[in-house]
């Protein structure tokens, strides 16, 4: 797979253009995004469904700029896929003949079990692992549903459900009833699954939570993963529909969307009265995301290897230069919690948080070796985007944050009190992270020493003196529950 791919997906309201870069096998990043809302299907669903030329030129103009933004990344190959707004356009060959010819780009017009299959399998491997749910992508001509296990996706289906559909045949002639009528036709399908987690993919479900993000003071700015409750979410649903144009600023949600929020809450808010969800996740992945990988794994059944993370991955990769180092922090600081967990009473959910942030400590010596804590802090907080809940990412990046230096205090845990565990618990789990890399001072090739736990005292033993490994134990902020014994 070339380095750079450029991976372009045309909506019926958007299109949207992410070109990513590989660092490695299987790790990659974004290195830019661009999107246009070119409402590619305006008029079209009451003019039988074709397409408007002022609709094909806006969106032929957007698709120009996409393919001069790809070039100048140098992108080495460009995925394009078309959903709802070409598939069901009887003049969509006047459209790709005309692309094809004058921008040399070839379109791939997906079905919609394809196109729900696509987002799913980007949820799938970038978000936290979920069981029992199911994945929604509202777009401008339709929604795309799917079952997420783990892994697994299945029961990928497509249903003629969409914000600008549903604008033009219903709201714009204030048929409420009308459309409530058919979206619940249309999602009797819905009744013989039993998912209680609800996936949103797509910009209305993106829209409802930035505004829940906003209002309700979220301690985190970050829109993936995302978790909220069924209750607070159907809130909001509520509050948006009966909310007219100026409320609806107010609340915050974006000008250009007035017009096409409201069919999209109705359908999430017929959606939640038909399944017993108890928990709704935010996307911040889709279509264009599973494109590209389906390209990346499409020789491993469009799935990462078991226990790997493209995002710690391309952290390794970017940034962290003694790989060996790294591996070492990894494997002392889970030898160090298998020996203490029980007796400091920490639950064994914290152990692969807490080796996952010995693997990236030294990240933040690649920005500025005196203030490494804080870039290391910084670049996991932003760059530890997939596979971890926001809990996870928190404390993975404020165990680096503190590494070495005072336990958190009790302002910072205020101001994330709910994400970050108890203060007990993250000194307990600083502290073996400052335990891991004091006793690794001396850099050693392999590791020089064996420790063994016996009451409350960690004993270490090795050959070698180990002087700055002492001397760096004791400048550690201690912990009354674990004496060091060299």
């Amino acid at each position: 797979m070339a380095k750079r791919v450029a991976v372009i997906d045309i909506g019926s309201n958007s299109i949207r253009m992410v070109v990513y870069e590989k660092t490695s096998r299987f790790a990659f990043h974004l290195l830019h995004e661009a999107k246009s809302k070119v409402r590619l299907s305006e008029n079209a669903y009451q003019n039988g469904g074709n397409l408007q030329p002022e609709a094909m030129q806006r969106t032929y103009n957007a698709l120009s700029d996409f393919l001069s933004i790809a070039k100048s990344f140098n992108a080495r190959k460009t995925l394009c896929v078309a959903t709802s707004a070409l598939r069901d356009a009887p003049n969509k060959k006047d459209f790709l003949s005309k692309i094809s010819k004058q921008l040399q780009l070839n379109i791939k017009i997906i079905d919609g079990e394809k196109e729900a299959y696509l987002g799913s399998i980007a949820c799938a491997n970038l978000l936290p692992e979920q069981h029992n749910a199911i994945s929604i992508d509202i777009g401008g001509g339709s929604t795309e549903f799917s079952l997420i296990d783990g892994k697994n996706v299945t029961n990928s289906f497509s249903l003629k459900l969409g914000t600008v559909r549903l604008k033009e045949l219903y709201f714009d002639n204030k048929d409420i009833d009308g459309a409530i009528k058919y979206i619940d036709e249309k999602l009797e399908c819905l009744d013989k699954f039993d998912a209680t987690t609800l996936i949103g993919v797509g910009g209305t479900f993106r829209a409802i939570s930035s505004v829940m993000i906003k209002n309700e003071n979220y301690p985190l700015n970050k829109l993936h993963a995302y978790e909220c409750s069924s209750g607070d979410f159907k809130k909001y649903l509520t509050k948006l529909l009966h909310s007219d144009a100026q409320q609806l600023k107010k609340i915050g949600i974006k000008q250009d969307r007035f017009d096409i929020i409201k069919p999209g809450v109705l359908i999430l808010q017929r959606v939640l009265n038909r399944l017993s969800i108890n928990k709704l996740i935010t996307s911040g992945v889709g279509v264009r995301d599973g494109v590209y990988l389906a390209d990346l794994l499409r020789h491993s059944k469009d799935k990462f290897p078991s226990n790997y993370n493209t995002s710690v991955r391309y952290l390794i990769d970017s940034h962290i230069n003694d790989h060996n180092y790294s591996n070492q922090l990894n494997k002392l600081s889970k030898e160090i919690f298998d020996l203490v967990y029980e007796k400091l009473n920490l639950n064994i959910k914290y152990r692969r948080d807490l080796s996952i942030s010995a693997k990236l400590y030294p990240s933040g010596s690649s920005v500025h070796f005196y203030s490494k804590n804080k870039h290391s802090y910084y670049l996991i907080l932003s760059a530890l985007e997939y596979g971890f809940t926001h809990k996870q990412i928190l404390l993975i990046a404020t165990l680096n944050r503190y590494a070495k230096n005072k336990h958190p205090s009790s302002t910072y845990i205020n101001e994330f009190k709910d994400l970050l565990p108890d203060l007990k618990t993250l000194e307990k789990l600083s502290y073996i992270l400052s335990l891991t890399i004091a006793l690794l001072s001396h850099r050693p090739r392999n590791i020089d020493f064996k420790i063994s736990f016996e009451n409350k005292t960690l004993k270490i033993d090795s050959k070698n003196e180990l002087h700055l490994s002492k001397e760096a134990v004791k400048r550690l902020s201690k912990i009354k529950e674990l004496e060091i014994e060299f």
